[in-house]
């Protein structure tokens, strides 16, 4: 009787590499527990968020440390993200088109308006900010200093969220909406009807709701598969920053961020 053929190597390919890219989809799950907001987590949270067995989670979790994409507390049994992420990221941001396009159209939008301009993109979550130009020609390269502002109460936030899927809106609400002044959206129905207001209108405004006496006007930036990515915005004091200067900023903001948009390779006719 003649032995059982073994599969080829050819026949055990596809299952080996399904099998990897499920564990890679899991090791992704697990980094997306982690937020602005939960820097740190047990592998029973973990495990909870991410709706798999402990001992899944504590494998994936040990992996991730050994690369150094996880750091774990050493007095307890609690894990954050590594830096080893921050660096990936600076280099991710660095190489970006959006980041070489932008900087002299964010020069000239602060030197136009007389006010900062910001360009920040979308985690997901929050706001990076890539490129800051103050009135007076002084920049800051925010890829070798990492900034985040939240998307629900920034300019540039709303004009990114508001043209975001329901999914990604309403996890922003779920993660939680603190207020940082008094002018703060923190009722998740009127931030909904503030960013329908920002889908309408085609920019959104900050009315001091992230920082004191501060008013923003911001416009979205999409990218070549007309995906809105990121956010342009001028900001100010609210008392030089008027309402009256409000619709002549918006004109200039969205017209900015519309030529990005263009040189990106967004074509607004498909």
């Amino acid at each position: 009787m003649d032995a059982p053929k073994r599969p080829s190597g050819r026949a055990l390919e596809p299952r080996s590499e399904r099998n990897s890219l499920k564990s890679m989809h899991k090791a992704m799950a697990v980094l997306d527990c982690f937020s602005r907001y939960d820097r740190a987590l047990s592998l029973s949270e973990i495990s909870e968020r991410c709706k798999m067995p402990k001992t899944t989670v504590h494998r994936l979790v040990t992996s991730l440390r050994e690369v150094k994409l996880l750091e774990q507390d050493k007095e307890r049994d609690r894990y954050r993200m590594g830096i080893r992420l921050f660096e990936l990221g600076s280099i991710v941001l660095a190489n970006l088109d959006l980041h070489r396009e932008a900087r002299a159209l964010v020069d000239r939008l602060s030197s136009i308006s007389g006010e900062a301009a910001h360009l920040c993109i979308f985690d997901g979550s929050n706001m990076v900010i890539v490129e800051h130009r103050e009135p007076g020609g002084h920049s800051v390269n925010w890829t070798t200093t990492l900034s985040i502002s939240p998307s629900y109460c920034t300019g540039v936030g709303k004009a990114a969220l508001a043209f975001q899927d329901n999914v990604t809106i309403e996890r922003v609400i779920r993660q939680g909406l603190v207020p940082y002044t008094p002018n703060t959206i923190t009722d998740p129905n009127v931030l909904r009807k503030e960013l329908k207001l920002t889908r309408e209108r085609g920019y959104s405004i900050d009315e001091a709701e992230h920082q004191p006496d501060v008013r923003c006007v911001a416009a979205p930036i999409y990218n070549a598969a007309g995906r809105v990515f990121a956010a342009l915005s001028v900001t100010g004091p609210a008392d030089r920053v008027t309402k009256d200067r409000v619709p002549g900023l918006a004109e200039l903001v969205v017209a900015t961020a519309n030529q990005l948009s263009r040189q990106l390779g967004f074509d607004a006719s498909e």
